[in-house]
């Protein structure tokens, strides 16, 4: 409500308090000059129709309070994904905030957005990352405009350049088909329970945290069928929390295995009883999982990230990420003559061109060594 003073100038003066309702702090609005009293009630008036409107209390919110507030009402699950929803809030945390620090919300501009997204790309991060985070700030801004805290959405129009290609563009890591005998035999030696899960992970085409999770629910071993439909989440601090959506709806799809993994998995599933009856009550039993420690808990991603390193180390063969493993299942497929469509579906890429992109030139180099091969054997025929 407002106040007003007359002053010694015969000026009138309005006040008005109010509290921002977003970050409920106190503020106030004045003004003065006034010939008379009802020049100032009108004024007042106009004022507090555009506190109510937000037009006001919209100039305080700051640019990092405003990005929580959305991430917390518009981005936590389950109105999205957990993990679009952690894609979001590390993008906020790590790159979003660090940069602007506390700029207020309404002097975002489109300025201002191309600069941060260019310093990304000075500091050599990919354009697949660019747009990324991108998405996150023009998601945000998009839903800003929507409740008139802004006017226009800063991030249109903006141009993403990098100095690096997309990772889906640099050199593809994976183990060569000749070199996978002999990964295996040190990740036995090393570790039977380990050498099986990164077995899977060739076999499969399976991410990490797809294999973790598996439920021996998830397996029929008599028609050699692998139902993936979730993600092991290894942050989690209770059980209820551990397993979370697959990274895609795609994502989510049966799989065939060989005979030589079903076999490897039946033994594996005997062991694991023994274990259950020994330990018992110990026994994690409702976690049901398939790859797990001794008492039936969830491998740490720590475990398999150390595990990967010494056993490449002891096989001489050069470091890779545990990602290439699941990279690996794809060229050996190609290999075997398998389309990329079917490398698609089997891998759950969202859609064609993720697959075309990541092993296009793969296929190629195998188009080429065939193309090379029919080539022979024709001018063997001709001789």
């Amino acid at each position: 409500m407002a106040s007003f003073e007359k002053h010694a100038d015969k000026n009138w003066e309005y006040r008005i308090k109010y509290k921002n309702p977003l970050t409920g702090k106190f503020r106030e609005k004045s003004k003065r000059g006034f010939a008379t009293k009802t020049e100032a009630r009108r004024a007042a008036e106009d004022m507090e129709r555009s506190i109510d409107d937000g037009n006001e209390t919209n100039k305080d919110i700051t640019l990092d309070f405003y990005l929580k507030d959305w991430l917390q009402t518009w981005k936590l699950p389950p109105k999205v994904r957990k993990n679009t929803y952690d894609l979001h809030k590390n993008n906020i945390n790590n790159h979003i905030i660090p940069y602007y620090k506390k700029l207020k919300l309404v002097e975002l501009t489109p300025k201002k957005h191309q600069n941060f997204l260019d310093s990304l790309s000075a500091n050599n991060y990919s354009k697949r990352t660019i747009e990324i985070v991108h998405g996150t700030m023009y998601s945000a801004m998009d839903r800003a405009t929507i409740e008139n805290k802004i006017q226009r959405n800063p991030c249109v129009g903006i141009i993403i350049t990098a100095q690096k290609e997309s990772k889906n563009k640099e050199k593809l890591e994976y183990i060569d088909s000749e070199n996978i005998p002999l990964f295996l035999r040190h990740a036995y030696e090393y570790n039977p329970l380990l050498w099986l899960f990164f077995k899977f992970l060739l076999d499969s085409g399976s991410r990490k945290g797809e294999a973790a999770a598996l439920q021996w629910s998830d397996i029929n071993l008599e028609e050699g069928l692998i139902n993936i439909n979730k993600t092991l989440d290894f942050s989690a601090k209770a059980n209820d929390k551990l397993f979370g959506d697959t990274k895609t709806f795609k994502s989510k799809r049966v799989i065939t295995i060989r005979k030589s993994l079903i076999k490897d998995l039946s033994l594996h599933k005997t062991f694991q009883e023994q274990n259950k009856l020994a330990l018992t009550d110990i026994y994690k039993h409702d976690l049901d999982l398939v790859f797990c420690r001794k008492d039936g808990n969830f491998l740490p991603k720590s475990t398999l990230f150390n595990a990967l390193e010494r056993i490449l180390k002891r096989a001489n063969l050069p470091q890779i990420p545990i990602h290439a493993l699941r990279d690996s299942h794809a060229v050996l497929l190609l290999e075997a003559g398998a389309s990329l469509e079917y490398v698609q579906r089997r891998l759950g890429h969202r859609d064609y061109s993720t697959t075309a992109n990541i092993y296009s030139h793969v296929s190629k180099k195998i188009e080429r060594d065939t193309l090379e091969k029919y080539e022979d054997h024709m001018d063997d025929i001709l001789k």
